[in-house]
Order: structure tokens, then sequence, then C-alpha cells
């Protein structure tokens, strides 16, 4: 084995960790890829010679890789758009795929990763790292050129915000299922007090059909939520149910083409945040082919 083949071997054992790192801070799957290659880039251009902890040094590039990509959207003012709703990862209920589950090993929902987006680059480094991955302050300081306090005090700012915004799914699977299959019932037979009672009285919709459309809102409220469901009573003989983020949530799919990805944060039995994500340019670039569509694909899937 050369030392080309050697070093690829080393970096497959850390992928998955990277791709979790760089999809948390970046809430893109694609964007998050090219972190990691350039990790890889990085690593087989300068070799490990003089690197003590591999896995420590390729989670450092792809902070700094990450960072550079959200600074570069700040300076840009690419303020995300209110009902942007970042790129969710999806697999059938049985489960995801080892490659998926890597990258979402500690379950992070929608409605997290939209919270994470209010937070500067900075906050955001240093709450992932630090919260999600047990990355030292004193490493993380040094990415961001700060005192290891300074990196604390980061950290537990956007630990504040993250815990006042973003709902706590319930455990469950079967559980969250269950609820969303009685929010489907409830709209497909018009049942607007059904549909308010399993939606949390604070629920918030996202729904986004990319940047400027018109279709693209945010809604909240249990009974201003209810009131736009009620039309999605017509979508439920096309919604197959999935697991989004590794949460209960289902694909609608027309004529074979997917139409929008609907996730479901339930909590304390109750929907919290309904995140739709409808650009159909985003969708296409999606990985769906874990749903193995086939004949059957299109079939009213939800039992309603």
């Amino acid at each position: 084995m050369d030392d080309r083949e050697w070093l690829a071997e080393r970096f497959e054992e850390h992928r998955g960790r990277l791709r979790a790192v760089a999809y948390r801070m970046l809430g893109s799957v694609s964007e998050a890829d090219d972190a990691v290659q350039e990790a890889w880039l990085r690593l087989s251009r300068a070799g490990a010679d003089g690197v003590g902890n591999l896995g420590a040094w390729l989670t450092t590039v792809v902070a700094r890789a990450c960072l550079n990509v959200l600074r570069s959207r700040e300076h840009r003012r690419e303020e995300p758009y209110a009902a942007h709703v970042p790129d969710p990862v999806v697999g059938p209920e049985s489960g995801l795929d080892p490659e998926h589950e890597a990258v979402l090993a500690d379950a992070v929902g929608l409605a997290l990763l939209v919270v994470l987006e209010t937070l500067s680059p900075a906050e955001r480094l240093a709450f992932v790292l630090h919260d999600m991955f047990a990355v030292p302050f004193e490493e993380i300081g040094s990415m961001i050129e700060r005192s290891p306090e300074a990196a604390r005090q980061l950290a537990s700012r956007a630990r504040r915000r993250v815990r006042g915004r973003a709902p706590v799914p319930d455990p469950d699977p079967a559980r969250q299922r269950d609820v969303v299959n009685a929010f489907f019932a409830a709209a497909r037979g018009g049942d607007f007090e059904g549909l308010v009672a399993v939606l949390d009285p604070e629920v918030v919709l996202r729904s986004d059909a990319g940047a400027g459309s018109r279709l693209s809102t945010v809604l909240s409220g249990a009974r201003t939520v209810a009131a736009q469901a009620v039309t999605f009573g017509r979508l439920s003989p096309f919604a197959r149910p999935v697991l989004v983020n590794g949460a209960a949530g289902v694909v609608v799919v027309a004529n074979g083409r997917p139409l929008s990805v609907m996730a479901f944060t339930v909590a304390g039995g109750r929907i919290a945040a309904i995140d739709v994500l409808a650009d159909q340019d985003r969708l296409s670039a999606l990985d769906l082919g874990v749903l193995e569509a086939g004949p059957e694909w299109g079939k009213h899937y939800l039992r309603t």
C-alpha cells in the first residue's frame, strides 16, 4: 500500500464525522460535501507527517472551510429569507442508510437548523463544535482567532438562543408518525378543530418554494396554520411517509415526480414545526434515490 492509499483509508475513517460537522455548520448537503472534499485535497497534498491527531486536524480544516462559507454569505448579505428551509436528509421509514446515519449521528432536525442559521458564523461554529461534537474551547478559539473564554461565551450565547427557539422532538418515531397521520386525517376530512388539536399553540409553518417565490411563506399559531393546513388534505393521496432528518415526514409525489418534502417536529405530542421544501431546483438536487421510486410511488401510503 502506497502513502496515498494509506492516507485515503485514514481519511475515510473520519468522513462520516466530517460530513456531520459540515452539514450542521452549513445546512447544505452539497456545500458540506465541498468542505469535506477540501479537507481531503489538503491532506492529500500535505500528507499526515507531523499531525498528531488526524481527526482533530481534519475537523479543524472542515470547520474553517465552513466558517469561510458562512462569512462569505454574510459578506454578500445573503441573509436567509424568512421561509428558507435547509437541505433535508430524506430516507425510508425502515431507517436511514449508514451514510445518512453518519450525517445525522445525533439527530438534527430542520427546525434546529433553521435556528442555527440565525447565529453569527462564530456563534454557529462554537455551538456546533462544542455542544454537538465536544471540541475543546481551546481548539475552537484558535480557529476563530479568539481566546478560549471568548469561544466559551459565543457557545453560551448561541445555546441560549437555540434553547429558546428550537423545539426538542419527541424521541419515539412511532408516536411522531401517529401525530403526523392524525394531522393528515384531519386535513383530508376538513376537520379544522381536529387540526388545531394536533398542533402546538405556537406552531410555525415554513414553506420554501424558492427565493422570491410568492408561494414561500412563514405562518405561526395553531389556528392560523390549521387554516392553511386544511388545503393539505388534497395532498394526502400523494404523500409517502419517510424519515426527514431522522423524524417523521412525507414526500409528496405526483406522476413519479417529488413535489415537496415535508418535515414535522413533534414535541409534547403535538406538531411544533412544519418545514416544507417545495423549491423544484433544490428538490432535483436532493438524494431521493434511497426511496427506490417504483411503480407504487405516489400511492396513498398514509394511514388516515
